[in-house]
């Protein structure tokens, strides 16, 4: 051999040992970067969403010593006519259907089960919406017409700068962000490498300088605002969201199972869309909700923010959806007829004149698909008329 040839082996064996350490030292970002590859695919979907704790990092949300809230079984009812074929088109995992605090009709497909912990994705922005609540109320916060910057200086000098606590709970802060799921690049799917990857989602998120409109003017829905509340909170109390939602929510609610948060490298809670419970501890804070706010006679959650919250406040264009703070609101609804929606189809639905909520897991890869939502609100509807 020359010494050429023997020159080129060593180079060539060291760079195979540094890849091997490498490897080895960020197996665990490779795995969790693996997983967020195959996070979606068909094959993968339905186990993945019961799962996300093998694929990310997280952080406990303990229900608690407490007694749990009974949810009581009351009369069986026959689906409406349609929503067999619903359920397997939209690749339905759960549906639990309440009224008057009573189960009328709970199942679970595709081979998941009740104590599956499923990912809410942006159902979780709604829990948010709450916790803020209590904390404006308490005085934690002074106004939502404050700067977020006064809570967030961190995002001083950023394309925050000049929006308001009220701007990022409507999704009107303006700020230039790409939401398209289905683009490998876009500002969103960054955002949960950053997750996957160990990274920090503060400094993601004030690496942003553009925006397209003055704070408050447009209406465009951005997951990074929900994130931006959370730095909100975080600076106003000292606390970590976990912690808080932990002792004003979910341990006041009497969950049936502990939760979990996914969160970021710093440990920093993907409020966004992070959370995971069972189907019916998502019930039980639905009915809260429904309850405006109250579970056996405790106030959890201020029935005037509540109130406030799930009205159409957001610039959204006429003909469309109405949003809240980080709530929906149907096209055509009644009062007290509003959601809280996640991808891939999770929903908490509620009908507070008929005293019905309804919540949805699912694993459906057409969410996007042109009149899915409206589909799936209609079926709502059709659910809490026949009652």
């Amino acid at each position: 051999m020359t010494a050429v040839l023997k020159r080129l082996l060593r180079i060539f064996l060291m760079l195979v040992l540094a890849a091997s350490v490498v490897g080895f030292w960020k197996r665990e970002e490779i795995q969790r970067l693996m997983a967020v590859n195959s996070l979606f695919s068909e094959e993968k979907i339905v186990q993945n969403f019961s799962h996300m704790n093998e694929a990310f990092l997280t952080v406990a949300l303990p229900r608690g010593s407490g007694p749990t809230w009974e949810l009581p079984y009351g009369p069986a009812f026959d689906l409406p006519e349609g929503a067999d074929a619903w359920i397997k088109e939209r690749k339905v995992t759960s549906l639990l259907v309440m009224q008057d605090g009573q189960i009328r009709f709970e199942e679970y497909y595709l081979g998941t089960a009740p104590e599956d912990r499923r990912i809410s994705w942006s159902v979780a922005k709604s829990y948010l919406s709450a916790l803020l609540g209590i904390l404006v109320d308490e005085g934690a916060i002074d106004s939502l017409d404050d700067p977020v910057v006064k809570y967030a200086p961190k995002l001083e000098g950023t394309a925050y700068e000049g929006a308001s606590i009220r701007n990022v709970l409507n999704m009107a802060s303006g700020i230039t962000f790409d939401e398209d799921y289905f683009d490998r690049n876009s500002d969103i799917n960054r955002m949960g490498r950053v997750v996957a990857l160990g990274g920090e989602l503060d400094d993601f998120t004030a690496s942003f300088q553009n925006t397209f409109a003055t704070p408050g003017e447009t209406w465009q829905y951005v997951s990074i605002d929900t994130h931006v509340i959370g730095m909100v909170i975080r600076g106003a109390t000292g606390r970590s969201v976990a912690e808080l939602l932990t002792e004003r929510i979910i341990q006041p609610l009497g969950l049936e199972y502990d939760g979990y948060y996914l969160t970021d490298g710093a440990g920093v809670a993907f409020v966004l869309g992070g959370l995971n419970f069972t189907t019916r501890d998502f019930a039980r804070f639905g009915q809260m909700i429904l309850q405006n706010g109250v579970r056996d006679g405790q106030q959890i959650v201020p029935a005037d923010w509540i109130a406030e919250s799930v009205l159409p406040s957001a610039p959204t264009p006429s003909g469309k959806m109405g949003y809240g703070y980080q709530w929906w609101v149907p096209i055509g609804a009644h009062e007290g007829e509003f959601l809280a929606r996640g991808v891939y189809g999770q929903y908490i639905y509620f009908d507070q004149p008929r005293g019905v909520l309804i919540v949805t897991t699912a694993a459906d890869r057409k969410f996007r698909d042109p009149g899915i939502n409206e589909e799936n609100i209609e079926m709502f509807r059709k659910i809490a008329q026949s009652l």
